[in-house]
C-alpha cells in the first residue's frame, strides 16, 4: 500500500468514526427521540398552540349529555383541520348563547387558542344587545334555555330575532337534541350534539367567510 493511500485513509478515518458514533448514539437513544417527537406533535401553526386540543375535545364531550367522546380518528381529523385552517379561524368572531356556558368552556378555550373572539351570553335578550353593536361571523346557540319563555325553543327565538334585526351570520345549533317541529329557519347552518363535529362546522363556516362566500 502506497504512502499516499495510507495518509488518505488516516485523513478519512475520523469522519467515518464520527458517522459511526452518531449512528450508534441515534440507535441507543431512538426511543427517547421518538418520545420527544411525539410530544412535539402539539400542533403549532402561525403561532397557535393546540397542544391541549385532544384533552379539550374529550372534556367538552364529557360535558354534553350524550357523553360520547370523539374517537382517536375523530380527534386526529379535527386537530389536522385546525392546523390547516388556523389562518381562516384567526380573527373570526363567534357569538355563543347558552344559559350554561361552563359546559362549553373547553370548546371556547379551543377556539380562543385559534385566535378567535368568543363572546358569551346566556339569553336571547343579552345576545341581541351584542349582535346589534358588533359584527359576528357565526352564532352558536343551544336550543333550550330555562331563563326564557318558551324555554324549549329559545334557540329558534334567537334565530328569528337575529333575522328580524338583519343579522345574517349563520347559526349553529349545539344541543343534545333538536326537534325540527319547533321550527326550521334557513339561517340555521347546521345542528350537532358532538364537540368534534362542532369544530368542523366552525371551520367550514370560517373557510367560507375567508373566501367571501355569502350566507
Amino acid at each position: 500500500m502506497s504512502e499516499a493511500v495510507v495518509i488518505e485513509a488516516i485523513n478519512v478515518t475520523p469522519s467515518v468514526l464520527w458517522v459511526f458514533v452518531a449512528f450508534i448514539a441515534f440507535w441507543m437513544l431512538r426511543r427517547a427521540i421518538q418520545t420527544k417527537l411525539g410530544q412535539v406533535k402539539n400542533v403549532k401553526a402561525s403561532g397557535v398552540e393546540f397542544s391541549f386540543a385532544e384533552h379539550l375535545l374529550d372534556e367538552a364531550a364529557s360535558k354534553v349529555d350524550t357523553g360520547q367522546a370523539p374517537s382517536a380518528a375523530d380527534r386526529r381529523s379535527v386537530i389536522s383541520r385546525l392546523e390547516h385552517a388556523v389562518d381562516s379561524l384567526a380573527g373570526g368572531r363567534i357569538l355563543w348563547v347558552d344559559d350554561n356556558p361552563d359546559w362549553n368552556r373547553p370548546l371556547i378555550d379551543l377556539f380562543r387558542q385559534a385566535k378567535m373572539t368568543v363572546d358569551i351570553e346566556q339569553s336571547t335578550a343579552s345576545a341581541m344587545t351584542l349582535a346589534r353593536s358588533r359584527p359576528y361571523d357565526l352564532v352558536i346557540t343551544d336550543m333550550r334555555r330555562d331563563n326564557e319563555h318558551p324555554a324549549d325553543r329559545a334557540g329558534i327565538t334567537l334565530v328569528h330575532e337575529l333575522r328580524g334585526y338583519g343579522v345574517q351570520a349563520p347559526v349553529v345549533i349545539f344541543a343534545t337534541a333538536f326537534d325540527p317541529r319547533l321550527g326550521v329557519d334557513p339561517a340555521i347552518f347546521a345542528y350537532t350534539n358532538t364537540a368534534d363535529e362542532l369544530v368542523h362546522l366552525v371551520i367550514d363556516i370560517m373557510e367560507r367567510v375567508k373566501f367571501g362566500a355569502v350566507f
